[in-house]
């Protein structure tokens, strides 16, 4: 069965403005408050909202942030059906390439989004601090 909708959260920010903090991992992966990441907000705004499928496009330093999200556990995305996928750049025929932008990032992994089935696909940022209900 199709899903109405998922999302795509943009995560592959270098986060240059934010210095020593993300010198050695993503954006998304900066701790908040201690025990939070910044990329947090989003996936928890995402299942709050009833978006239970989720892929997280990565690519700066994204170690710590594959790590952090894991299986997605701690959102109830650890699903079968759906769940969190990390997207990050691949190696094509000849040449790996890096996400040359936001929106090549969306267009290299445009089969994930045919794959799923959706209606709608919501592309969020992984490094903005909110909350918000993503329902149609």
């Amino acid at each position: 069965m199709a899903k109405e909708i998922i999302a795509l959260i943009l995560a592959g920010g270098e986060g240059s403005r934010l210095g020593v903090l993300s010198k050695l991992l993503a954006k998304p992966a900066v701790l908040y408050g201690g025990k939070y990441r910044i990329i947090d907000f989003t996936l928890s705004n995402c299942i709050n909202s009833g978006i239970d499928t989720v892929g997280v496009l990565t690519q700066y330093r994204p170690l710590q942030l594959n790590h952090h999200i894991g299986i997605g556990k701690p959102w109830d995305l650890d699903r079968m059906n759906g769940g969190v996928t990390i997207l990050s750049p691949f190696t094509k025929q000849r040449k790996g390439e890096w996400y040359s932008g936001s929106a090549d990032a969306v267009y290299q992994n445009i089969h994930y989004v045919e794959e799923q089935g959706a209606e709608n696909v919501i592309i969020l940022s992984g490094d903005h601090v909110y909350k918000m209900n993503y329902s149609l």
